[in-house]
């Protein structure tokens, strides 16, 4: 039991080995966040093996649109994790309750509004963005019923970056493994037995993020040792709304950036036609476990840098900064030689069709070497964030994404087009995708080094 305890304990900091701390933080944020990429991953391939290429097409097209209206859940989460992280390292009981307390209030205002603008919205995006009508209604049909059950969504988000602000990185990968194994269950249930396609796997998703959302919840209410969940703290604060608010609305404007110039690149996409859709979406699955050790050092590092700065200690933020940037390079390079391996296997489980496959590793071939870029990129981004300056990975991200992403993708496809290949070559849009990495790399350690972020902390 006291071994349980230990381990369910939030992570101090502020002391100890700087690479042990963000190892330890980061090794279960990494298996939990494997857990959540396994809900969209096995929507993928349950839809992919008993509904069709084309049903693979719709989920994946429904992506983009999703991540667009999903962007006040990633604001007011990173908000929450670094005005918790900080209030944590200052040991300032009053503020951590005032800020969760404002945290629970956002995420029930935020929770509302998209589901409400996401019904109303998601069809005419789709049409505008010329999604083939072979696949529009079962577009429309998964995002609405996501949408309508966006609260789980909302408060698992919101409640696990509380938790990992905390250095409570053990509780959210528990309660998504639980999640992952029913969203697993459901999708099965609803579409081989229930025979519900595209929107049984949406319905399976939305219930198995309301159970994480509960179980979150739940944790949260039994940690009283650390903070005060009492009616006085859940309500409106003016002060601690705007600090949350504050610090998340930049990456909540990133998110969203980011998932414009995809939904203006997925207008792009598709007009290669389904079968590079469904190409894109398997490289996007495989991108998305990829990418995980990059987002879990980077999240890792947000949590370190704002317990540290709260603390005061800003020699430590920086050796920090310098040996989790050192263990998100190897651990990045790792898996992208794996992926590279055994990368056809990989492709396999989500199609039966032997073209689709090598298309996909031919995509997945391009973007290799980006992963190790974005391993630097994410865990200064995290450092930054966590001291306080989300401004400034907000701005390298439209620089990456708006001013050098999407014109390469559309000049490339442009300059190479033929009389055989009308719309250009395909593999273009992944080569943009990779400039843009390695060039959002550069830029973000150049902004490291120049040392703004040390003079953002809460107040």
């Amino acid at each position: 039991m006291r071994v349980l305890k230990k381990l369910f304990a939030p992570v101090d900091m502020t002391f100890g080995k700087p690479w042990e701390k963000i190892l330890l933080f980061t090794v279960p944020m990494l298996l939990g966040n494997i857990a959540q990429q396994l809900y969209n991953t096995v929507d993928s391939v349950v839809v992919g093996k008993y509904v069709g290429d084309n049903a693979l097409a719709a989920v994946g097209s429904a992506g983009p649109i999703l991540n667009l209206l999903v962007v006040l859940f990633v604001g007011i989460s990173m908000g929450a994790s670094i005005t918790v992280s900080q209030y944590f390292g200052a040991r300032d009981r009053r503020a951590l309750s005032h800020s969760i307390g404002n945290c629970i209030v956002l995420t029930v205002i935020a929770s509302v509004l998209v589901m409400i603008v996401g019904v109303i919205v998601t069809r005419p995006l789709l049409i505008l963005l010329k999604t083939p009508t072979s696949i529009l209604d079962w577009c429309t049909s998964y995002l609405h019923t996501v949408f309508i059950g966006g609260a789980g969504l909302a408060f698992y988000n919101i409640l696990s970056g509380i938790l990992r602000g905390l250095g409570d990185s053990v509780s959210a990968l528990a309660y998504l493994v639980v999640a992952s194994v029913l969203n697993m269950i459901l999708d099965l249930v609803f579409v081989v037995n229930f025979h519900m396609g595209v929107q049984g796997v949406a319905l399976a998703t939305v219930i198995a993020q309301a159970i994480s959302a509960l179980l979150c919840g739940a944790r949260l209410y039994r940690m009283k040792e650390y903070f005060d969940l009492k009616k006085e703290y859940v309500r409106w604060n003016k002060k601690y709304a705007r600090n949350i608010i504050r610090l998340g609305l930049p990456s909540g404007i990133t998110q969203a950036i980011m998932s414009m110039s995809m939904i203006v690149v997925q207008s792009l996409t598709n007009s290669f036609g389904e079968q590079f859709i469904a190409a894109n979406v398997i490289v996007m699955r495989v991108d998305g476990f990829a990418m995980l050790p990059n987002f879990s050092f980077g999240t890792a590092m947000t949590t370190f840098a704002g317990q540290n700065v709260g603390a005061g200690a800003y020699d430590r933020v920086g050796k920090g900064a310098r040996q989790g940037t050192v263990l998100a390079v190897g651990v990045s390079g790792v898996i992208t030689g794996l992926i590279l391996i055994f990368g056809r296997g990989l492709m396999g489980i989500f199609t039966n069709t032997p073209r689709l496959v090598d298309l996909s590793m031919q995509m997945m071939q391009i973007l290799a070497v980006g992963y190790v870029a974005m391993a630097v990129l994410q865990s200064l981004s995290g450092v930054m964030r966590g001291a306080g300056d989300t401004m400034t990975p907000m701005w390298i991200s439209i620089l990456q994404t708006v001013v050098i992403r999407v014109p390469l993708a559309y000049g490339m496809c442009y300059l190479t087009r033929t009389p055989e290949l009308p719309n250009g070559r395909q593999e273009c849009i992944f080569i943009s995708l990779l400039i843009a990495w390695l060039m959002g790399a550069i830029i973000t350690g150049i902004a490291y080094t120049r040392g703004r972020w040390k003079k953002k902390a809460v107040q």
